[in-house]
């Protein structure tokens, strides 16, 4: 029996097809024992405002030239959580899905957190719940990681017991697919092209904003604009 897993870091607020991916694997594995890196996905996302595509970054403290794990990575200043949800409101609080959704997505903002993983997690498991995405979330911490970058990859689904490695296709730059081969782990690309475009309320169109978009944009008509979680 074929058991389908992903690895992958937490993001801040991910867009679509970061839940499609989730949706599309039996387990999905927050790989959080990478290095937090600047500028990044990790503590930031995009939102669309009149003035396009704006980021909504999370301060966190960064320790100079050393080795630090995206799970060790603190927020610096609390009040960011106030000022992203202001700015949420402004841009989507005449929305339709605003009246819906937006009382889900307020609470989180009201919760403390000490670290950056704490936050992504909140997001994305809340997320995973609007929609009613049943895949395991597990963290990379859970497992003891042997050396080199596609042999951890490998030795987690093979604690895992997966067949089949879903991965996005970036990774086709730096991972050694024979050594899954070796272990009978089939891998696969996720194809995050044909996405149908939804009634965003500030054009031109942009795929590459948080799913907050969509939700406050659509309200429960989401499904019909992904391509995995609408079949999971």
């Amino acid at each position: 029996m074929s058991k389908k897993v992903a690895i992958t870091q937490s993001n801040y607020i991910p867009w679509k097809g970061f839940f499609d991916s989730i949706a599309l694997v039996d387990v999905f594995v927050l790989y959080d024992d990478m290095q937090y890196t600047k500028r990044d996905w990790r503590n930031r996302n995009m939102i669309k405002s009149a003035d396009g595509t704006q980021w909504l970054s999370i301060p966190v403290e960064v320790k100079g030239r050393y080795f630090q794990k995206i799970r060790e990575t603190k927020i610096s200043d609390s009040s960011w959580a106030k000022s992203h949800w202001q700015t949420i409101k402004h841009t989507y609080g005449k929305l339709p899905g605003f009246q819906l959704y937006g009382p889900v997505f307020e609470q989180l903002y009201h919760s403390d957190y000490e670290y950056l993983s704490e936050v992504n997690y909140a997001f994305i498991k809340q997320i995973c719940d609007i929609l009613e995405i049943r895949t395991e979330l597990r963290w990379s911490s859970d497992f003891e990681l042997p050396e080199g970058k596609t042999e951890r990859l490998v030795h987690i689904c093979k604690e895992l017991n997966g067949t089949e490695y879903y991965t996005g296709p970036a990774a086709k730059n730096y991972m050694d697919e024979s050594l899954f081969e070796q272990e009978g782990i089939s891998v696969n690309y996720y194809d995050y092209s044909g996405y149908p475009e939804y009634p965003q309320k500030f054009p031109p169109f942009t795929h590459s904003v948080s799913i907050l978009d969509l939700f406050f944009s659509v309200g429960s008509q989401f499904n019909d604009y992904l391509k995995v979680s609408a079949n999971k």
